[in-house]
């Protein structure tokens, strides 16, 4: 298979580096800054089980997705609706499109746009972007996608690669769980600047934690979707998988760019709306992120 990865940021040059550790022909196409360093030496994979270079095809321009099998969108979820335009005259028929995003709905809204199927993959990584083609990797590396026809090809792909590919009947459900997840910690980690690990010990957080997931669980209630599992358990365990990763969302009020957080947080709020159910605690961590957005994107 040839796999593509459409937003070589984090999450996709981990993916597509595993991928094409193992041998798999592989493309990322990303920013220009990191595209030269791949193509000059190669994407580094600095992860928790080993440290190396990796040859990979790279560029800059969605045409590289041409005779892909499988495409993985890895693009920010402000930005869906331009990476389908970008795609969609290069798509094979018979492509696999992966929607591999923050946020409950990017497949949904791919989908739209495409007029195909795009399937969503619930994804559980700890990684950032260290400097120009240097992946680096905090924890785990796992995928969660609903049964589709050839969902088997996409388990088999990755299992060359070692990333452990599980097949839910109720992705909606856990799309949900980690939806939750990222509104725990997502915005909490942007306003505080800190790690997984140093937030959740914090006095009066966990209470704020709390109140956090019991909103999300009343809205998605009402949307009909049952959330599977111990959700609170799994909200607890993320300072021990994720001790050193602070959210993508911290990293982009660091850099002074628009974050996803009114695809996390928000959507919450959205819902909640639509259901008339109040979401406080999420909307003060929504406005405080949007605040921090709107003063750093004023001229210095």
């Amino acid at each position: 298979m040839k796999t593509a990865v459409l937003g070589a940021g984090a999450v996709g040059c981990y993916f597509g580096g595993m991928l094409a550790r193992a041998g798999r022909e592989v493309v990322l196409i990303g920013r220009p800054l990191h595209v030269a360093a791949i193509e000059r030496d190669g994407l580094y994979l600095d992860t928790l089980g080993f440290k190396e270079h990796v040859r990979v095809d790279a560029s800059t321009s969605a045409d590289a997705i041409a005779g892909a099998d499988m495409v993985l969108c890895c693009v920010k979820s402000t930005d869906s609706l331009q990476a389908a335009a970008e795609m969609a005259p290069h798509l094979a028929p018979d492509a696999i499109v992966l929607s591999l995003q923050n946020g409950y709905d990017n497949a949904a809204r791919l989908a739209a746009a495409l007029g195909r199927p795009v399937h969503a993959a619930v994804v559980y990584v700890a990684t950032e972007m260290a400097g120009p083609g240097h992946l680096r990797h905090h924890g785990r590396g796992e995928l969660v996608i609903g049964p589709f026809a050839g969902s088997d090809v996409v388990v088999a792909e990755f299992a060359l690669a070692g990333v452990p590919v599980q097949v839910a009947d109720n992705v909606s459900g856990q799309l949900w769980a980690k939806l939750i997840i990222n509104c725990v910690y997502n915005g909490l980690s942007a306003i505080t600047q800190l790690p997984y690990g140093e937030i959740a010990p914090g006095e009066g957080i966990a209470g704020v934690m709390e109140d956090i997931v019991a909103e999300c669980l009343a809205v998605a209630a009402a949307d009909g979707v049952d959330v599977p599992g111990d959700i609170r358990a799994a909200v607890a365990g993320i300072p021990r998988s994720m001790a050193t990763q602070k959210s993508s969302t911290a990293h982009d009020v660091a850099r002074g760019r628009k974050s996803e957080i009114d695809h996390i947080n928000g959507y919450v709020l959205k819902r909640g709306a639509a259901h008339g159910i109040a979401t406080p605690v999420n909307r003060t961590v929504h406005a405080l992120v949007r605040l921090l957005e709107e003063r750093n994107a004023r001229p210095a």
